[in-house]
């Protein structure tokens, strides 16, 4: 029985970029930050990597799901074997499929086996109960985003700014008490953000991503290209709303007679574009944006979304945050949420009707 008491939880986290497992501790009772504790990362092989790729876009009762399965609990147990103080773990899964227009969410894994791998409880299975009712299903990490506003003692609306495989915004209010408090909190994905870039780089080069934007910094973006992304209902839908990864599959057709730089510094753009583009949806104005996600290590990325926002866009490092494990931390987080019953997600995060309890807790 999990009660309101600081507890050591680890979170994992293999997100959208496909790149490797992050492992991350915190100490927590499921509503304050109290500790940030040690961290662990291990890489895809690429073998492990062309596995998982090739099975995205796939649903849970679909064939050929088994080898990538044992890829994902062998990498997860790994990695979460080597935090023996852990009361409660966090286990996200691989999403390979998200369409919560039909309700349907896929993140590849099982808790129970992990829970009697490792010998402990273990949070799974975060989104299905929000989609179920509903909800986007997505972003997941605000109702952590907003202990970590209250951690580093904000005191005006903050946003967390999440550039992975895809683009999500965390709009913060720190003044409110709760995260489940009226305007507290808006959260929405911004659109795409470095899977398309790691997609392209891929096919045509062969390597995993435009590493410090070298690539992006030598192109040129393509006229009209921004104009034609916006065209795109999304962004003109009001949030909440979320993406799959492979939504903005198209984006890599309009660059496929550019040159690799003016390709990449094209995708880059509209990256930035889509995020620049986000902000006009917040309540205010944030005093500034914390970029957390493999994004915020491209220069070229971080300069086009600082080039046309009208605050500070900086690294969570500058806050005291690892912009490496947020992801893995919220799910240490959201855990205890899930072992309290306290909510997860909300109308203002995801869409869904009402507070809602995700998630499904294993005992080992």
């Amino acid at each position: 029985m999990f009660t309101k008491k600081p507890t050591i939880c680890v979170g994992a986290m293999s997100g959208t970029s496909l790149d490797g497992v992050d492992g991350a501790q915190i100490t927590t009772d499921g509503e304050d930050i109290f500790e940030f504790g040690p961290t662990r990362y291990s890489g895809y092989s690429a073998q492990e990597k062309q596995m998982l790729h090739k099975v995205l876009g796939k649903w849970a009762d679909e064939e050929g799901l088994e080898t990538a399965r044992d890829i994902i609990h062998r990498k997860h147990i790994a990695i979460l074997s080597q935090f023996p103080q852990a009361a409660l773990f966090g286990f996200h899964g691989q999403t390979l499929a998200h369409d919560p227009k039909s309700q349907r969410t896929h993140q590849l894994g099982n808790g129970k086996a992990m829970a009697d791998a490792l010998g402990r409880p273990v949070a799974w299975d975060f989104r299905s109960v929000d989609v179920g009712l509903g909800g986007e299903g997505a972003p997941l990490a605000p109702f952590f985003h907003f202990a970590c506003a209250k951690w580093i003692a904000a005191n005006a609306p903050v946003a967390i700014l999440n550039l992975g495989g895809v683009g999500n915004l965390t709009w913060i209010d720190p003044s409110k008490n709760k995260p489940e408090d009226q305007d507290a909190l808006l959260a929405f994905d911004t659109g795409p953000a470095n899977a398309p870039i790691n997609d392209m780089m891929r096919a045509r080069l062969g390597v995993d991503m435009d590493k410090g934007g070298t690539i992006a910094a030598k192109g040129q973006v393509l006229d009209g290209a921004l104009e034609v992304f916006l065209r795109d209902p999304y962004f003109r839908k009001i949030p909440p709303k979320s993406l799959d990864r492979n939504a903005f599959l198209t984006m890599l057709d309009l660059v496929k007679e550019c040159s690799n730089a003016d390709a990449v510094a094209t995708l880059t753009a509209i990256c930035a574009t889509s995020v620049i583009s986000a902000l006009e949806f917040c309540p205010r104005l944030p005093e500034r944006i914390l970029v957390t996600g493999g994004g915020r290590h491209n220069p070229v990325m971080m300069q086009m979304i600082a080039a046309g926002a009208a605050c500070p866009v900086v690294p969570v490092e500058e806050v005291g945050l690892d912009g490496d494990m947020l992801e893995a931390q919220a799910f240490a987080y959201l855990a205890m949420r899930v072992a309290r019953g306290l909510p997860t997600s909300g109308p203002t995060t995801t869409g869904v009707a009402m507070l809602t309890s995700g998630g499904i807790l294993s005992s080992g």
